[in-house]
């Protein structure tokens, strides 16, 4: 049997660039040699390279997904996502995997351009049993009456880009002068500006994987920040944040946020490996958002999961492909 050559797309264009190569690195390290030929690519604007073991950066061919090394001519049959963020998040490079009749490891592009919204992604979950926190939507050109949105949603609130990860713009707002500052921050992210009331309870992050033949709800994971909230410093920093697995909730509530995680996977049309986050106040879990190419690097929680669990990302990998790999046509 002739090995699949997997371009493992990596990097992208936002905030969370540095994150995704970190992932990359990990993944290529699990995936079988024996099936696959992997070629990490970085993805970065219009460039689109591959570094070669000899220090050579060599640009993709976008006209076929290709690489030239050395004279032969490789064609990618297969892509495989780590890109956290534009373009690879938010269905741009599903888009053009599709025109070029690639298969990939991800959601489809429909289902990507709403999980990456957070906005658009709790619309495309509300009506499965879910419960949101309140929140208000402000795109850019809104004006913003600050004393509405203290009445509606109390203090404190979080404020954070629509279109964002690894928490790049969120702020925990305490009061009422702190809101326009912190729309602003999350603009820098996103054109579009989320406002949600602040639930207080225990946040978890709950893994799930779902193919033809298999699914698997990974233990879940009790996040616990030493800072106001699960920023980008306690989500990376050694010493901010306890991350446990598995999470210390009882029988029942570990049965309806499983319950939950599988109906916020289908809603939103997902496949692949995503990561379903919640805050369980008083015994409730409230959806926040899904991660659907979750961070896969060292300090990332999916790994930690499917180590609980038993289970080798190599193999989830390897149950993904075989799920979704077709020829090229």
């Amino acid at each position: 049997m002739n090995k699949i050559n997997i371009a493992l797309l990596a990097g992208g264009n936002s905030s969370e660039r540095e994150i995704s190569l970190q992932s990359a690195a990990r993944v290529a390290e699990t995936l079988d040699k024996s099936k696959y030929d992997t070629y990490p690519i970085d993805i970065h604007g219009t460039s689109w390279s591959y570094n070669s073991p000899q220090g050579d950066k060599i640009q993709v061919d976008k006209n076929d997904f290709s690489l030239t090394i050395g004279g032969k001519r490789i064609v990618f049959d297969y892509a495989l996502f780590v890109i956290h963020g534009t373009p690879g998040e938010d269905g741009k490079m599903q888009g053009y995997l599709d025109m070029m009749g690639v298969s990939y490891s991800s959601s489809g592009l429909s289902s990507m351009v709403v999980t990456f919204d957070k906005y658009l992604c709790k619309k495309a979950v509300e009506n499965s049993g879910l419960h949101l926190a309140k929140q208000i939507y402000v795109k850019e050109g809104d004006t913003v009456d600050t004393k509405v949105i203290v009445s509606e949603l109390g203090l404190p609130m979080f404020i954070k880009p629509t279109a964002s990860g690894s928490s790049f713009g969120v702020t925990k707002v305490k009061s009422e002068n702190e809101i326009i500052p912190a729309i602003t921050a999350a603009q820098k992210e996103s054109s579009g500006v989320l406002i949600e009331e602040f639930i207080e309870g225990v946040e978890v992050s709950c893994g799930i994987m779902m193919t033809k033949e298999h699914e698997y709800v990974l233990p879940v994971t009790e996040i616990v920040s030493k800072k106001e909230f699960f920023d980008y410093e306690a989500k990376y920093t050694p010493g901010f944040s306890e991350e446990i697995t598995p999470a210390r909730i009882d029988e029942q509530t570990l049965a309806v946020l499983n319950d939950m995680t599988r109906k916020a996977y289908k809603a939103c049309e997902c496949k692949g490996i995503v990561r379903v986050d919640f805050i369980i106040k008083d015994g409730v879990p409230y959806f926040i958002e899904i991660n659907s190419v979750p961070g896969m690097s060292a300090g990332s929680i999916i790994p930690k999961q499917a180590a609980e669990a038993g289970l080798a990302i190599g193999d989830m990998y390897d149950m993904i492909i075989a799920d979704t790999y077709t020829p090229r046509r």
